[in-house]
């Protein structure tokens, strides 16, 4: 079983900016792609952004040029900067860990963005 923590969450103001973050246990040799997600109330879990073994990465159109995913492997862990927010960002945002053929996620962290 691999533990997937996420941090970092919290309430800003349009314009500003967040970073959240994601631990994961386990080898890292067996990650496969770690990556974020949110989720709106009565909607679809969505990909925000996901990077991929060997440095693949990945973003959802809403979000290009002002979010950043970045990964240090050796902490196994994996963060989303994400800057110029808007209102529809808020979310509850949640991490997504690819480890050998499943996948783990954790408990999710709120972001949430006032005009």
């Amino acid at each position: 079983q691999v533990q997937v923590v996420e941090s970092g969450g919290g309430l800003v103001q349009a314009g500003g900016s967040l970073r959240l973050s994601c631990a994961a246990s386990g080898s890292s040799s067996r990650i496969n792609a770690m990556g974020w997600y949110r989720q709106v109330p009565g909607n679809q879990r969505v990909l925000v952004g996901i990077i991929i073994r060997g440095g693949s990465i990945n973003y959802a159109d809403s979000v290009k040029g002002r979010f950043t995913i970045s990964r240090d492997n050796a902490k196994n862990t994996v963060y989303l900067q994400m800057n110029s927010l808007k209102p529809e960002d808020t979310a509850v945002y949640y991490c997504q860990v690819r480890y050998g053929t499943a996948y783990y996620w954790g408990q999710g962290t709120q972001v949430t963005v006032s005009p």
